[in-house]
């Protein structure tokens, strides 16, 4: 694998494996404030997050050793309100930033598993993002956040609300493969 794919997948699992654990406290903290369905929705996309740091580490099955990881992370717990402001920034950062970066670099590289982890972190970003810029504006109002049950793909993390598809519209893995949060 390329010095430059592999340091991009090391940087996209350390900042995925920060999201998992920050969007599990945040989602703690949302529980304490009487925001139910946004701690649920905080724990369903701790769960994608965990699935694309998995599939990241997995690609990197050949690179062994100790390595420094540097990667992006928002830090600290606020209220709600504050922890969502912050978890749309780091989906907007990974959106407009980072993903588009790194799966070019993968394409350029010819790093094909590199590239399809990439390209499944960033469609499930997108989703991230405006389901916690609806989270934020229902708490903002002082409501809880009105949502179905939380769906995600436990092969490449994409997110839905409602009932899981018949097949992963990202990945095609059958139904079965999707994780219910309700």
């Amino acid at each position: 694998m390329h010095d430059m794919t592999a340091g991009n997948l090391r940087s996209a699992c350390g900042g995925e494996s920060m999201a998992h654990m920050r969007y599990v406290a945040w989602g703690d903290r949302a529980e304490e404030e009487g925001y139910p369905n946004v701690a649920r929705l905080f724990r369903a996309i701790s769960f994608a997050e965990r699935v694309h740091a998995t599939n990241h580490f997995t690609e990197l099955k050949d690179q062994a050793g100790a390595f420094s990881v540097t990667s992006g992370g928002i830090f600290g717990l606020g209220a709600t309100s504050e922890n969502l402001a912050g978890a749309i920034a780091g989906e907007r950062f990974e959106i407009e930033e980072m993903y588009p970066v790194y799966l070019n670099a993968a394409k350029f590289q010819g790093e094909k598993g590199a590239e399809i982890s990439f390209g499944y972190a960033l469609s499930a970003e997108k989703i991230h993002a405006e389901m916690y810029g609806n989270a934020r504006k229902a708490v903002e109002g002082g409501k809880d956040l009105v949502i179905g049950p939380v769906q995600i793909c436990t092969n490449c993390g994409h997110t839905a609300e409602g009932d899981a598809p018949d097949f992963c519209p990202v990945c095609g893995v059958p139904k079965d493969r999707f994780r219910r949060f309700a």
